[in-house]
């Protein structure tokens, strides 16, 4: 698949899903997309930043990613950022950190996450600060200093 094909597939698997501001959640995907590109990551990162949640939403089966014509290391950055049921996070920042080209994926997930922009548009103030915990603990479990964007 190229990466055109690739954004069409993570678009139309999102397609009428909105993120808990209620924005289109393809705006985060391209957001994530573009945040490893801008960290240098390479065409086989970008890749799994499109299909990043595609997996642990249900977007995209586990299937789907196994049959894909998609790199093996595509396939293992995806398997690695999604977090499976009943999984600590230190479990799952484990895998990232074990998962070559993994890490810079979640990096730019984080990024876009955290940001204050982004956040600043939900409506509960609880929740912002829920989110913005667990963020910052996990980007902390991955020994990576302040956000970039």
């Amino acid at each position: 698949m190229t990466l055109a094909d690739v954004e069409a597939t993570a678009r139309a698997a999102h397609a009428g899903q909105t993120d808990k501001a209620g924005r289109p959640y393809a705006e985060h995907l391209s957001a994530v997309a573009r945040g490893v590109r801008a960290r240098g990551g390479d065409e086989e990162q970008i890749a799994a930043a499109w299909l990043h949640d595609a997996v642990e939403d249900d977007a995209l089966s586990a299937r789907w990613l196994e049959e894909a014509a998609l790199s093996r290391r595509t396939k293992d950055i995806v398997r690695a950022v999604t977090k499976r049921a009943g999984e600590t996070p230190e479990e799952y920042a484990g895998r990232i950190l074990a998962t070559p080209g993994a890490l810079l994926v979640k990096e730019a997930d984080l990024a876009h996450n955290a940001d204050p922009a982004r956040l600043a548009r939900l409506d509960d103030e609880a929740t912002r600060t829920r989110l913005t915990e667990k963020y910052a603990r996990m980007r902390t479990l991955l020994g990576l200093g302040q956000p970039s964007r």
